[in-house]
């Protein structure tokens, strides 16, 4: 096995083999694949032991070998990550010290009160807002919306009253229907 490796990998389907032995032999097959693992080079006469132990042999060298070339990537990844970091430090008084730039940047909008068509806790719609939804959907249809938005107990983790509008209004029908009848009731079609 491995230097400075602790453990191994033991796959549950073995113990489809091992209930076929009896405890003499399964501990006899336990001891042989820990002497294994720990580099004591086992040898066994019993042939039951050595058949029974093949299998694990092959899967735990096979497990080691991709513990290996993963040991050897994770090596290289922090290796390279050193070597970016040492890039991007600098020196102060013979000192290697990493210097982090930290942007901050906040803003704030105003909204009259006037501006505003409904709020309620932390969400609110402009006017503007809601007459871009009134070009697609009724008044009352809206308003049924928004109440449903302001009863909704999770509505905390919603940001937008009016993206989330938008989306409880996808159910509803549109306004296109109503306006399609009035067109064709205005040319004497229906």
């Amino acid at each position: 096995m491995a230097d400075n490796k602790k453990s191994f990998l033991l796959y549950c389907d073995l113990i489809h083999t091992v209930q076929k032995l009896s405890d003499d032999q399964a501990g006899k097959l336990f001891k042989h694949v820990l002497e294994y693992v720990n580099d004591l080079h086992p040898e066994t006469e019993d042939l039951l032991t050595q058949v029974c132990f093949e299998p694990i042999k092959q899967s735990l060298k096979r497990d080691l070998k991709k513990w290996t070339k993963q040991h050897e990537q994770r090596i290289a990844a922090g290796k390279k990550s050193a070597e970016v970091r040492k890039r991007n430090a600098t020196t102060v008084n013979d000192r290697s010290v990493s210097s982090t730039v930290s942007v901050s940047v906040s803003d704030s909008v105003t909204v009259n009160e006037k501006d505003i068509y409904r709020s309620f806790a932390h969400l609110s719609m402009s006017v503007s807002e809601f007459n871009k939804l009134e070009a697609d959907y009724e008044k009352k249809t809206i308003d049924s919306c928004l109440d449903s938005i302001e009863n909704f107990k999770n509505n905390k983790k919603y940001k937008s009253l009016y993206l989330t509008a938008k989306n409880w209004l996808k159910k509803e029908p549109k306004n296109e229907e109503d306006k399609l009848t009035q067109k064709a009731k205005r040319l004497g079609y229906a």
